[in-house]
């Protein structure tokens, strides 16, 4: 099976963790007879250095045209200022509405060989293993107007968050799918006593949860949502939230694993149930001050591999191979610096890569 990947490694560690990411890939595809084509391109701050834009139309056209699309991480210190009229992240959030993409999926499983990676307690986070479904082009990030201007009493600023019933339906209808395919649990969190858009959200899931009679359906505010991930975690299997909220409460969520480093997620085009165009990458930037060190986790891009395989591919098998890869050389101690403990092995990111990718090919 030929299969073709778009590859935007981005800034900082970006190309260092997609190196290794693709050194696995590559071990699955010798294992289990699978050729991947890889179509490289730029993105964030690379691609504003050479192209002078955050992501050109070539690079999309190129996506666009592949099966399933890997990225890295965008951003960094060069980049930052607030004044510049481009910003690293503007390719990102352009890639997402390109594409279509609207279904951020960010899994959290606490391994049993890093219970102790974390600063929680060891009996809070055990036994956590959820899913957040995050609204990924609306909201916020992408409400016009956007804007800022000045006036006789000084700056001003406005965001504007907006949904619509079509794209509120579509990703609860995302969550509600992937929920079945789990533990039948479903949160959807909003701001409902506060926002339109949110009480919005929560009557069409009241609505839609008749068509999902097996799923048990639960609201919660997204402050009591972010409280409740820190106190008990584990009583959580799918929460579907909008944009911003999600993008909060993942970065929340990484600390109950222990590191950013370990979390994948997949960016879909459609529902989570067969063959789905989709992005893949780690939940962490760019990480501008690891980078060239070989001291970066390629974990999470490692495991954004596997579930390309699983949502692009539908190729099960070869995704089980690869997670189940990646546990085994952390039950053999072997560690970044992110994750390291006491009597640990600590490995670089290209020898973690070659750990895996060795034991994927065994």
């Amino acid at each position: 099976m030929e299969l073709n990947i778009a590859v935007l490694p981005g800034d900082g560690v970006g190309p260092e963790v997609v190196s290794q990411a693709l050194k696995v890939l590559q071990a699955a595809g010798e294992r289990f007879g699978h050729t991947f084509l890889y179509h490289n391109g730029l993105i964030g701050g690379a691609a504003m250095d050479t192209l002078g834009t955050a992501l050109d139309t070539e690079t999309l056209r190129m996506c666009k045209q592949c099966d399933a699309v890997l990225l890295g991480a965008v951003g960094g210190p060069k980049w930052d200022d607030p004044q510049a009229k481009i910003h690293p992240e503007d390719g990102l959030l352009a890639l997402r509405k390109g594409l279509k993409m609207f279904a951020n999926l960010r899994p959290v499983k606490v391994l049993p060989m890093l219970v102790n990676s974390t600063s929680l307690k060891p009996e809070v986070i055990k036994g956590v293993d959820l899913v957040v479904v995050r609204e990924l082009t609306g909201g916020l990030y992408f409400g016009q107007p956007k804007k800022q201007w000045r006036t006789p009493k000084g700056r001003q600023a406005l965001d504007t968050l907006a949904y619509s019933e079509a794209e509120i339906e579509r990703i609860l209808k995302a969550g509600f799918e992937l929920a079945r395919s789990r533990r039948k649990k479903l949160t959807s969190v909003d701001k409902a006593n506060v926002l339109q858009s949110s009480r919005l959200w929560r009557q069409i899931a009241i609505e839609m949860s008749a068509d999902y009679p097996d799923i048990e359906l639960q609201h919660m505010l997204v402050d009591a949502c972010a409280m409740r991930l820190i106190q008990r975690p584990s009583e959580f299997d799918v929460l579907v939230t909008e944009n911003m909220f999600g993008d909060i409460l993942t970065d929340e969520a990484s600390m109950l694993v222990g590191s950013m480093g370990m979390l994948p997620s997949a960016s879909l085009a459609g529902i989570p149930k067969g063959k789905t165009f989709g992005m893949y990458e780690p939940i962490h930037g760019s990480a501008p001050s690891l980078a060239g060190q070989d001291i970066a986790n390629p974990i999470a891009t490692i495991l954004s591999v596997a579930m390309m395989l699983r949502y692009s591919f539908a190729l099960e098998a070869e995704a089980q191979t690869i997670e189940g890869a990646v546990i085994s050389i952390l039950e053999r101690d072997y560690r970044t610096c992110d994750i390291m403990s006491e009597g640990k092995t600590k490995v670089g990111t290209k020898e973690m890569g070659d750990l895996i990718a060795q034991k994927v090919k065994a």
